[in-house]
């Protein structure tokens, strides 16, 4: 197994959510017939602001399972107390840049009954990301980066650089798939280590690229689909891996689940482990967030998540790495 040393590089959005809750249902209020012409509202019955961007909650749930991942991004100058949170999670800040002049991205979504979302995106400082690069010390030394949503022009660089430089990289276009030339959402993801999109967004990928089912798995040498409740399946290795989802012991919100499922991955990536295996992590990692409110808001020490692993899946002998890898018996 490596070490734990590895330098993980996490890049994408770092952002404060706003998350509102709809105490009905969104189908309920939209009429097929006349979406051309849709203009609808939400009264929502709570609102919560919460740390959150999709970086900034990967490198959270990474370190709760015993990394020290880097984050690379650009915040604002309303970002000061979030980064001394972020560093006494045991987070590395040394790579995000302030933007003296703009605020930090923001999230605005609202969930129904059904955990069907509506969501819209503030970029703030975000669109600076692509003033960020590899072509530095530090982040060459990376030995996994994850090229998470972010300002679309930096995503795009990030993955050439990462190809010229050599880096293994995750790629996860999800919610800038809209937003993507279809040539760049293909050359990205060509040559990546993963590929990681949910079930819709594996439909705009191909509908937007016009590649068959095969042609996307053949991009990557791994591609991940998830599935919600109905878990997730990984292509690898010329195999069909299906992964269980855990059962939540309640459902809060799926704000920041999918971010989670990606630290699971990562984890199990850099350790080494079997497929089934990472898989079953990111599965379990998810449900913590599933099961909170917010998007870094669950907390367990690796021996609860070793503990609630086994419960779930019965027992791996990976977890005793996953413990000792972190110095946690």
């Amino acid at each position: 197994m490596g070490s734990t040393e590895m330098r993980i590089i996490i890049t994408g959005s770092i952002a404060f959510d706003y998350i509102m809750s709809f105490p009905g249902c969104f189908k309920d209020h939209i009429l097929p017939d006349k979406i051309h012409l849709l203009s609808v509202s939400f009264l929502v019955d709570s609102l919560r602001k919460e740390r959150g961007g999709c970086a900034a909650n990967i490198a959270y749930s990474l370190a709760l399972l015993g990394e020290r991942p880097t984050v690379m991004g650009t915040v604002g100058q309303d970002f000061s107390d979030y980064k001394l949170w972020l560093e006494q999670q045991g987070v590395d800040t040394s790579l995000i840049r302030e933007i003296s002049d703009k605020f930090t991205a923001s999230f605005f979504v609202s969930t129904d009954l059904d955990d069907n979302q509506i969501a819209s995106f503030y970029t703030g400082a975000m669109a600076n990301a692509r003033e960020l690069t590899f072509y530095i010390p530090d982040a060459q030394r990376a030995q996994l980066t994850i090229i998470s949503p972010n300002d679309p022009e930096a995503m795009t660089k990030y993955a050439l650089e990462c190809k010229d430089l050599g880096i293994p990289y995750i790629y996860d276009p999800s919610q800038q798939i809209i937003r993507l030339p279809a040539d760049e959402l293909v050359a990205s993801a060509r040559g990546a280590k993963i590929l990681i999109v949910n079930t819709y967004e594996l439909e705009m990928f191909k509908n937007k690229t016009g590649l068959t089912d095969g042609e996307v798995q053949g991009l990557a040498d791994a591609l991940i689909v998830t599935c919600g409740e109905q878990g997730s399946t990984i292509w690898a290795e010329d195999r069909k891996i299906d992964i269980p989802a855990v059962c939540p012991l309640r459902s809060a919100e799926p704000t920041g689940v999918g971010d989670a499922y990606r630290a699971g991955i990562i984890k199990g990536v850099l350790r080494g482990y079997p497929w089934e295996v990472t898989g079953r992590i990111a599965s379990l990692a998810a449900t913590y967030v599933l099961e909170s409110h917010g998007t870094q808001n669950h907390r367990y020490t690796r021996a609860e998540f070793a503990a609630k692993y086994r419960e779930a899946f019965g027992d791996a002998p990976e977890l005793a790495d996953l413990l000792s890898c972190a110095g946690e018996k």
